[in-house]
């Protein structure tokens, strides 16, 4: 179970272990801290929630009279403690502002501790300031110095949303804010107007970046082609908490809101579809299969006609009266060369072949030699 807590009404949350009590809203608890138990009130009651939370501050129970009665004491201490520390900062002519006053009364080592948290455009000399406060507030004093966004922090105030600032609200740790977080989100470079109360960069423009950085990545840029539902057009602004892009079209010139899904260039929409793409041949010359080679001369099994034979010259069919079968005289040979006559191995025909040019061979000797 998990409970949340606050020291100020409106201020920020913690969030306890309620254990084994169970405060309702407005009740005062006691929250264990460094200095010992301090008095905070219940903003929300404790309930159950899916997720395992570990590690969380165990309640150090309900508040007693006792404690009420320390406490408003302390509230009444750190008040007069502001004022005297104003007065005593105007003496002193030091550019100094009180932020924030801190009260501890529980510490072993010391009865009572002021701790004074100032804002400064510099470093303050204010080592005799510090020997003033003390001997007025009889106290041991802690002068801690502050940045403008922890300023903002402890003083508290309203944003330019007309809401509580985040820093006091929920808001735990300063992320860095950038220009470019601006740009992105194509809001106006203006100081005046991207700047919180604390006079930095407002904390909120970190919380929608990822998103802009998303639709940008994929949306088409401004001022490119399209082609939306309603007709061509170009690209004329961007709309990201609504997913749209707006569009300028061609042919009546008036402006349109389209999903950023439906806006999308010919080729991208043609890539995405499931038919090839353009630099792809066409289907039929890819299915289709080459036709063979014919045999050449130096492969040992195909069979080389006699050409001093004058028969196969006659042979050869006429090229101009019939082109067609051409391609189909092409295959026949390669068909005969690679497949084997029955009942003749390879190395038959081996051995057969020489033999039948050697006996040509001395056929020519013997003419020759008559």
């Amino acid at each position: 179970m998990v409970m949340a807590v606050s020291f100020e009404r409106y201020g920020r949350l913690y969030y306890l272990d309620p254990g084994e009590f169970r405060p309702r809203v407005g009740d005062k608890v006691l929250v264990p801290t460094d200095d010992g138990p301090e008095v905070a009130e219940c903003v929300w009651a404790p309930q159950y929630v899916t997720e395992d939370i570990g590690g969380l501050p165990a309640c150090a129970g309900i508040a007693s009279a006792a404690d009420l009665d320390r406490d408003e004491q302390n509230r009444q201490r750190r008040a007069d403690a502001r004022v005297i520390a104003k007065r005593t900062i105007r003496q002193h002519g030091l550019p100094m502002k009180v932020v924030g006053i801190d009260f501890v009364d529980r510490r072993p080592d010391i009865d009572q501790l002021v701790i004074v948290y100032f804002s400064a455009p510099h470093r303050v000399d204010f080592r005799e300031l510090v020997r003033d406060l003390a001997r007025a507030l009889r106290a041991r004093i802690e002068l801690r110095q502050v940045g403008a966004r922890d300023e903002a922090r402890l003083q508290g105030g309203i944003g330019p949303c007309g809401r509580d600032l985040c820093c006091a609200t929920f808001l735990k740790d300063f992320e860095p804010v950038s220009v470019r977080m601006a740009k992105d989100q194509d809001l106006p470079l203006n100081p005046l107007k991207i700047s919180g109360a604390c006079g930095r960069l407002m904390c909120c423009l970190k919380y929608e970046h990822p998103l802009y950085q998303e639709f940008n990545a994929k949306a088409p840029a401004v001022g490119s082609a399209v082609e939306t539902p309603a007709g061509d057009g170009v690209v004329v602004g961007h709309n990201v908490p609504s997913d749209t892009v707006v569009v300028r079209l061609a042919a009546s010139g008036r402006r349109c809101a389209c999903s950023r899904a439906d806006v999308c260039s010919p080729r991208q929409q043609y890539e995405a579809s499931s038919t090839t793409t353009p630099d792809a041949p066409p289907i039929e010359a890819a299915v289709r299969e080459p036709l063979p080679e014919p045999p050449t001369t130096t492969e040992p099994n195909a069979e080389q006609p006699d050409r001093t034979k004058p028969a196969d010259r006659t042979e050869q069919p006429d090229r101009t009266e019939q082109p067609e079968p051409r391609a189909e005289q092409a295959e026949a040979p390669t068909e005969a060369a690679g497949a084997e006559p029955e009942g003749e191995s390879r190395a038959a025909r081996r051995v057969r072949k020489p033999r039948r040019r050697r006996r040509l061979h001395h056929d020519d000797e013997g003419e020759s030699t008559q």
